[in-house]
């Protein structure tokens, strides 16, 4: 690989780390050809993108990048897959249901929303992510549920305050 092709790589791999809030680095080294072939397509019907990269040419992007990637570029060591995802706990999600058939891939490390975690222990913690649009869900459906009540007081209570007062306090006890 010349200068000039080992720098664009760093050029696109530094835009591809700007991009991309959920960064994770795996260790696939040893898997044949077919189980890769497997995780290359568990990864795409996650929509999670896998790429085997050069730890140099990635500890250079990393280097270049506005994030701080703290601990992760000490995890650059031996064979680097990355990962990236939409989902803060998609490639996590990977990675644990793959290993129920397969010892690998292993976590080194992830970027997720600006928060580091390294190590493969991390991976549980990972998988527990809840994604932004589950969290809003959430907290929806926490908003909704006083105003139900309130909204079924109201239609069973015939419409007096102290038949409202009645009914919400039937509901708590």
């Amino acid at each position: 690989m010349t200068r000039e092709e080992k720098s664009q790589v760093i050029e696109d791999l530094t835009a591809q780390l700007a991009e991309n809030s959920n960064i994770y680095l795996a260790d696939i080294s040893g898997l044949d050809a077919g189980t890769t072939s497997n995780l290359r397509r568990a990864c795409f019907k996650a929509n999670v993108s896998l790429k085997v990269i050069k730890n140099t040419l990635l500890a250079k992007a990393m280097e270049n990048s506005d994030k701080d990637f703290g601990e992760l570029p000490n995890v650059l060591k031996g064979n680097t897959s990355i990962m990236f995802s939409e989902t803060g706990n998609a490639p996590a999600k990977v990675i644990k249901e793959f290993r129920k058939k397969s010892e690998k891939p292993l976590l080194k490390g992830a970027f997720v929303e600006e928060a580091i975690f390294v190590g493969d222990e991390t991976l549980d913690a990972l998988v527990d992510i809840k994604s932004k649009e589950e969290v809003i869900g959430e907290i929806i459906g926490l908003l909704q549920s006083p105003a139900k009540n309130v909204i079924s007081a109201l239609k069973s209570s015939g419409g007096t305050i102290a038949g409202i007062l009645k009914t919400l306090s039937e509901k708590e006890g």
